[in-house]
Formats: structure tokens, sequence, C-alpha cells
């Protein structure tokens, strides 16, 4: 199985993802050791990605995905994955920008088998003010509306479980362990 954690910025995605890699003893695939340099010195500017900085970096997570799975490996993948092109990407690579209408990437699967996502859900200002109280991270508290404004919360047809960020962080584990067991595959 390949949980894709996504969600804003400073959900808690790099957090959660390191949690249950090892309380689940699967490797993680940080989506941030994947951008480019350009990508985190744009971010480190204050200046929002566009979807032709994202492409390429969703790219690289989507061979990392596919190959977890052909080596039928279980894993975490953390990435932000806003969008739905963005999660299309994440599981049909090349194959989600290559379609020419949306129709053709409606058309596509809605997901690889064993790829689940699990969306951080939570509101701005509880995020706003993590991202304000974190040191040490390229991503800018003032950046966090962008992502906002860019985020469309995945649908039931993309194989998600949503999980609310007020919670107890060890709470949150339990929770998706627990519902990863429901939903594991036989």
């Amino acid at each position: 199985m390949i949980v894709i954690i996504m969600g804003v910025s400073g959900c808690g995605k790099s957090t959660l993802g390191t949690l249950l890699s090892e309380k689940l003893g699967w490797p993680l695939y940080e989506g941030d050791d994947f951008h480019p340099p350009e990508n985190i010195d744009k971010m480190a500017r204050g200046e929002a990605l566009t979807d032709q900085d994202r492409f390429p970096w969703l790219h690289k997570l989507h061979q990392a995905t596919v190959k977890a799975r052909r080596s039928s490996s279980d894993a975490i993948v953390v990435c932000s994955a806003l969008k739905r092109l963005y999660r299309l990407i994440l599981l049909h690579g090349r194959q989600a920008l290559t379609s020419s209408s949306c129709t053709e990437r409606e058309a596509l699967p809605p997901s690889l088998p064993g790829v689940y996502f699990l969306f951080l859900n939570g509101d701005y200002e509880l995020i706003h003010q993590r991202m304000v109280a974190r040191s040490g991270h390229y991503m800018r508290a003032d950046m966090l509306q962008s992502q906002f404004s860019a985020l469309e919360p995945p649908g039931a047809e993309e194989r998600v479980l949503t999980v609310d960020i007020r919670k107890d962080i060890g709470d949150i584990v339990t929770e998706v362990v627990n519902l990863l067991s429901l939903r594991a595959p036989p």
C-alpha cells in the first residue's frame, strides 16, 4: 500500500509521515526532498510555484510511487498534491499531462491499485499559527493563502481518507493506522 499524505504547507504532513513511517516500518518519500533547488529558492523568496514549476517535481514523486508499487513495497509519500491534476500526475505520470483535454484526464482511472490519499484537513488560522511558530523551513507563513487558493479538496472517487488536524498527533497516528488496516487490500 502507498499512502500519499497531502494538504497545504504547515498542516503536519512531514511530522505525520515521519511518525507513520516509524510506526509502520514503511519507507518515507518526503516531497520536499524531490524539489529542485530552483523551486526551493523561489519559495524562500516568497514566490508561489507555478504549475510548470511543480510538474517535474510531481513526476519525480510519481516515479518513486511506481517504483515502490512495482517492488510490492509499502510506502509513505509526503506531497501537498493541492490540485486534482497534481494528484493525477502522482498516479499516472506524464499521461495526465498529455491528455489533451480535461475530459480525457477525467477518463483516467481514479487511482493505482493500493494507492490512497490521506488529506490533512485544517483551517487557515490554525495552520498559519503553526507556520509562524516553526523555524528552519523555506516555506514562509505569508505564502499560506496561495496554498489555500490552489487547494482543490479531493473527492471520494480519489480514494481519500480525511483527517482533522485539530487532534493530538498521537491520536492522529492511531486513527490513521486503524483506517489503513480497514482499507488494506487482502
